[in-house]
């Protein structure tokens, strides 16, 4: 039967020879350095990853040249992880500082392990996604250079992950990041009646709206809809079906400042992040109110935080007044949780407690 393309290959025909010999038989792992780590068999092999931080969206060329590197040192072999880092692997200790070296030639950052920033997690933003409500890699790199000395070190309390989604339906899983940039539109779609009818299927277009706020229009002689202002929830569902009802807009589309949120579940169970700033507005191309609250919030994690105590930890320690005070941050109504499930009532954990 002949080979089909359907569906991803095989992993284990693309890792490095030393995992596939010591597959499920590591002993333990340790950071050298920031961006260096040591993983050591129960044979007493090792493992050494060089972890250097990379855009999200990159060129041909980019692919090629960390790929010279990997082949050079590391026998072709690297990874790209969840965060978006590229991790060289190789089993030769003395490989390491040259890979280092040859990554910082790309302009690489090396670092992003340990306790401090790891890279940023981001949607599409403009260049691509039709619902997008903010741009993302501009803001990650705006971000990113005030944060730099955070990546290359491990001075924090403890790891401290960052996303961006470009709109509320979060493709960047900003609901259990320590901090989150969450693109928010604030006006409901425009509505171009003249192509509605002619480009839309107006029973669809209905469907699409998960609040039920798009309607027919009310004069029969006009074949379009309309949407109850009081039910949009501002997902663009319905342009994805029907793009004669655009949702950006240059002045009602902002960001949202979402924190506390965290995955880990080793202590304490996972947490959800919540609103601590309602909106800020699209400031292209270096969106300098974002990236000042973001840099002081972390400052501060960074001043007043316990060892290990991850944001969201530190803030239930200190409680959610003492967090606005030390930030700044002022207070407003939308920061007031009134929905009838409120995220207390989730269970999110194994950890059962009766």
């Amino acid at each position: 039967m002949g080979k089909a393309d359907i569906g991803p290959p095989n992993f284990r025909e693309m890792i490095p020879e030393v995992v596939k010999k010591n597959y499920g038989d590591w002993k333990y792992h340790e950071i050298l350095k920031p961006g260096v780590l040591r993983h050591v068999a129960e044979s007493g092999d090792e493992l050494y990853t060089v972890r250097a931080g990379s855009p999200r969206l990159v060129s041909v060329d980019f692919i090629r040249d960390i790929c010279d590197v990997a082949d050079k040192y590391c026998d072709g072999h690297l990874r790209f992880t969840s965060r978006y880092n590229i991790e060289f692997l190789t089993p030769d200790k003395e490989k390491v500082e040259p890979i280092i070296e040859a990554a910082k030639k790309l302009g690489l950052p090396v670092g992003g392990t340990g306790d401090g920033i790891s890279n940023i997690v981001h949607t599409q933003g403009w260049v691509h996604c039709h619902s997008a409500a903010t741009d993302s890699s501009p803001i990650v790199k705006a971000l990113m250079d005030e944060l730099y000395d955070y990546f290359i070190s491990m001075k924090l309390p403890a790891k401290l992950r960052v996303s961006l989604a470009c709109c509320i339906n979060m493709c960047g899983a900003v609901h259990c990041s320590d901090l989150a940039i969450v693109g928010v539109h604030t006006k409901i779609p425009k509505i171009d009646h003249e192509k509605l009818g002619a480009i839309c299927e107006i029973p669809t277009t209905i469907a699409s709206c998960p609040t039920g706020a798009i309607r027919r229009h009310p004069d029969k002689e006009i074949k379009s809809v309309v949407v109850r202002e009081d039910l949009c929830m501002y997902c663009g569902n319905c342009f994805t079906v029907c793009p004669a009802m655009p949702l950006a807009d240059s002045e009602g589309d902002g960001i949202a400042i979402y924190a506390g949120g965290k995955v880990s579940n080793a202590r304490k169970p996972p947490m959800f992040s919540r609103l601590i700033v309602p909106f800020l507005p699209n400031n292209p191309p270096r969106w300098p109110e974002v990236v000042e609250i973001i840099k002081k919030i972390v400052n501060v994690y960074a001043k007043n935080a316990r060892r290990y105590e991850r944001m969201g930890e530190w803030i239930e320690r200190v409680g959610w007044e003492t967090f606005f005070r030390l930030t700044e941050i002022p207070f407003t109504e939308q920061h007031i949780d009134d929905f009838t499930y409120a995220r207390e009532t989730w269970r999110t954990t194994t950890q059962f407690k009766w």
